[in-house]
């Protein structure tokens, strides 16, 4: 099948992607482009029970629930332990591989000069770095390059709140719900352990009361899903991505238009 466009999203654990672009990936899906998350670690340290093992298991499955909603044709998940992700020369190989194999367009990863969490930093680094090799057939040369280097965009997460540009707005109020179920089909991290480490553990809806659930991430996590100060032009729900200063060059104007927003 011929897909107008083709997108990857490098995340550094499974429900980032969701969280930070969701609502952009199910429009772009729903226009006939091709999606597919890639996980750089398995988050198998994201939780205040479960063990490792059951708990990548676990998450897994979550996110391929997740993909159904935002209608995503695939997800990888590295085999990396959560908190354990360096930028180094097999996962910037794996990277390679992967934009080469989607034959990516677009690629969305992290700012990897922000605060916060020391995996979404090396994720964005292994993307800075992986994007300049994807045109040269002598690196990674099992794979065969691409005919033009991908156009790389950066997503926010916590740490980069501060430092992000609204270079390319989109309004998700038409996914935003899909955006959600997808959020909420990752439990493990909104009804667990994201409320047991900021303390609203109690406050948890019950699986199955959706108008319980989306109220709950609406309210907890509203930076990512309500339009912010700087998004112009957007209704009452946003994403935004900065142009990286790698990869394709390119104006917001002409990614907008790529994305039809």
């Amino acid at each position: 099948m011929n897909y107008p466009l083709k997108v990857l999203v490098v995340e550094a654990h499974p429900d980032e992607a969701e969280m930070y672009s969701g609502g952009t990936m199910r429009l772009l899906a729903d226009k006939g482009a091709a999606v597919k998350f890639m996980s750089l670690t398995n988050g198998d340290a994201g939780h205040y029970q479960m063990d490792r093992e059951p708990l990548q298991r676990r998450r897994a499955r979550e996110a391929y629930t997740a993909a159904r909603h935002l209608g995503v044709l695939d997800y990888e998940i590295l085999d990396i332990h959560d908190g354990e992700l360096v930028p180094d020369l097999a996962v910037r190989t794996a990277v390679i591989s992967a934009i080469r194999r989607w034959q990516a367009d677009i690629v969305i990863t992290f700012h990897d000069d922000c605060p916060g969490h020391l995996d979404n930093r090396a994720a964005g680094r292994a993307v800075r770095e992986a994007s300049g090799f994807c045109t040269n057939g002598n690196i990674v040369p099992e794979v065969p390059p691409l005919a033009d280097a991908p156009i790389c965009l950066k997503m926010t997460d916590y740490g980069a709140i501060d430092v992000h540009q609204h270079d390319v707005v989109v309004d998700v109020g038409a996914s935003i719900d899909a955006k959600l179920k997808a959020c909420a089909a990752h439990a493990t991290q909104f009804y667990e352990f994201a409320p047991f480490e900021r303390g609203f553990l109690n406050e948890a809806p019950v699986i199955g009361d959706w108008a319980a659930e989306r109220a709950f991430i609406l309210k907890y996590w509203p930076e990512f899903m309500y339009t912010q100060p700087g998004m112009s032009g957007a209704g009452e729900f946003a994403e935004s991505f900065q142009l990286a200063d790698y990869g394709r060059k390119v104006t917001a104007k002409e990614v907008s238009a790529l994305l039809g927003v």
